[in-house]
C-alpha cells in the first residue's frame, strides 16, 4: 500500500510538471497581488502568476498543518483522559474481585434444611 501511495504522488507531480510546461506563457505573465480588507490594504509589485500560486499553496499547507497539529493535540489529550479512566475502572474491578468471601454469604445462598 505504501508503494501505491508513492507511485500516486509521483504521477501527480508529473502531471503538475506537464501542466506547468504546457502553460508556461500563462503562468509567466506578471500580475499584481492585492489585499484590501478595509483596515488593511496591501499591493505587491509585479510578479509571475506561478509565484503567487506557489505562495497561496504554501499558505494553505501551513494553515492545514496548524489545524492538523491542534487536532492531534486535542486527540492525544482525549486518549490520555480515556486511559486514565480505564486504569481507574481496572483498579475498581480488581478491588471487587479481591473481596473476601465469607461463610455468611455462602450460608445465605444455600437452602436451609428443616
Amino acid at each position: 500500500m505504501k508503494n501505491v501511495k508513492v507511485i500516486l504522488v509521483i504521477l501527480f507531480l508529473l502531471l503538475v510538471v506537464i501542466l506547468a510546461v504546457q502553460n508556461y506563457d500563462a503562468l509567466a505573465t506578471p500580475v499584481t497581488f492585492k489585499v484590501n480588507l478595509g483596515f488593511f490594504d496591501y499591493q505587491t509589485s509585479q510578479m509571475p502568476l506561478s509565484l503567487i500560486a506557489i505562495i497561496t499553496f504554501l499558505i494553505g499547507v501551513l494553515a492545514s498543518g496548524l489545524y492538523g497539529i491542534t487536532e492531534r493535540i486535542r486527540l492525544k489529550r482525549q486518549i490520555k483522559n480515556l486511559m486514565k479512566n480505564v486504569l481507574e475502572k481496572d483498579k475498581e474491578l480488581n478491588s471487587l474481585r479481591n473481596l473476601p468471601v465469607t461463610t455468611e454469604d455462602m450460608n445465605s445462598e444455600q437452602p436451609r434444611e428443616t
